[in-house]
């Protein structure tokens, strides 16, 4: 059965490459995603074991950030190399995670001969997958090469458990692999046994994006206000990773916000940086004054577009309210508590199907979920009249926060004990 996926991702690559090599998250990489590194791409090999840590995308990267610290603790000398598919999360890799990291790479297709020579040269001892990222090819040669596989924040949609099984049937169940599935909840954990999981390598430890959410004030905050254009005391809304559709609705929004409050400025960062222009030319066609983050806001815009990787976090601290995209589209909702951390008041829209978990958390607690852009009007209104309930939200959200943390602690003591004499000996 694995000859079959094997055979059939060989069949279908060719079909593929063209549209990998122009798509506008995943075009550059290329010798990487097929397993060849240039001299100096990859750090020479120290004395401590290799983790290797894989997240899809700049989201997931961050998510597996607070586990940084752990393994170095309980992994004394390791290297810790992080892999990504998109180029948005090489960027976030290579610049603000640089510091805490080793080496980055593009994660090879998963096709055979790409995810064993990239083994090869890396030769990991530990391979983390966030989430879902199950890659038959990578988590074989990784096997293969002695490496033990880990997933961390497991999640399993039981809208997709169907599907699941119906390939699982087909090419062999890649679960059967890992050496440890360390998942989000309970009901995430159960659906990993029924795809046929083994019940004693399956643990519940929380999700590690909750552990990195929590920060106060820094000093960066007054450079970022000032490159914005927000003037001190003015108060400010955020529109988080926003989505195509969304931002028409929103910039609708803030002109009659702003007709009662002439000073409130408006922040938007749309998921996709490279959208920037678009969100801009939305916002001239709307009447709004309206600046790039990227070029300071000289035009001190009504509405500034932040158009940067990496700083929307640092953001949030900035506003005074925060409304989180793709929650307005189909597109399942982006994370809530995120801005959260930051102590703000979190509106979000009815599409939150991929956050359940973060909805369930923070609703009543600081979040507040509309339905439409007619009553996102209406709570924004009623927080930017009451300044005290609007801090008594954000101050209710940031000890939500708090009260869900240390998944990244209790995954790294579970893949200790993946070694027997308590540490993993460098190959």
């Amino acid at each position: 059965m694995r000859l079959l996926y094997i055979l059939a991702t060989y069949l279908l690559f060719p079909l593929l490459l063209p549209v990998l090599c122009v798509h506008r998250k995943m075009r550059h990489g290329l010798w990487q995603r097929l397993g060849f590194y240039a001299p100096g791409a990859l750090p020479v090999r120290g004395d401590g074991p290799v983790v290797w840590l894989h997240g899809a995308s700049a989201g997931d990267l961050l998510a597996l950030s607070p586990m940084f610290a752990p393994l170095r603790a309980r992994f004394p000398g390791c290297q810790l190399i992080l892999s990504t598919m998109t180029d948005s999360g090489h960027a976030m890799a290579t610049g603000r995670l640089a510091k805490d990291i080793d080496g980055v790479i593009y994660v090879p297709y998963d096709l055979w001969g790409a995810t064993r020579r990239a083994m090869k040269a890396l030769r990991p001892d530990i391979l983390v997958l966030e989430y879902t990222e199950i890659w038959p090819n990578l988590i074989r040669a990784a096997k293969r090469g002695g490496a033990r596989v880990v997933m961390t924040n497991g999640r399993f949609s039981p809208a997709n458990l169907g599907r699941y099984r119906a390939l699982f049937g087909l090419i062999g169940n890649p679960l059967k692999d890992l050496d440890l599935m360390l998942m989000r909840h309970e009901d995430e954990a159960e659906r990993a046994r029924s795809l046929g999981a083994r019940p004693d390598w399956v643990m519940v430890t929380g999700n590690t994006k909750f552990d990195s959410l929590a920060s106060g004030p820094a000093p960066e905050d007054t450079t970022l206000r000032e490159v914005l254009g927000l003037p001190v005391g003015a108060p400010v809304w955020i529109a988080g990773s926003t989505h195509e559709g969304e931002e028409e609705a929103l910039l609708g929004v803030y002109r009659r916000l702003h007709a009662k409050w002439p000073e409130l400025r408006l922040v938007i960062a749309p998921r996709y940086v490279d959208r920037a222009a678009r969100v801009v030319a939305l916002a001239r066609d709307a009447g709004l004054s309206v600046g790039l983050r990227s070029k300071g806001n000289p035009e001190r815009g009504q509405v500034v577009v932040l158009d940067t990787i990496g700083e929307l976090s640092r953001a949030y601290r900035l506003g005074t309210v925060v409304f989180v995209g793709g929650s307005f589209t189909k597109r399942g909702g982006q994370n809530i508590l995120e801005p959260a951390g930051q102590g703000r008041p979190v509106l979000f829209g009815p599409h939150m199907d991929n956050f359940r978990d973060s909805v369930a958390v923070l609703s009543g607690h600081g979040g507040i979920q509309v339905a439409d852009a007619e009553e996102l009007h209406a709570r924004l209104a009623e927080l930017l009249e009451d300044p005290r309930r609007t801090d008594a939200l954000g101050a209710q959200a940031l000890e939500t926060v708090g009260r869900i943390s240390g998944a990244s602690e209790r995954n790294a003591e579970a893949m200790l004990s993946l070694f027997p004499h308590g540490r993993a000996e460098p190959r």
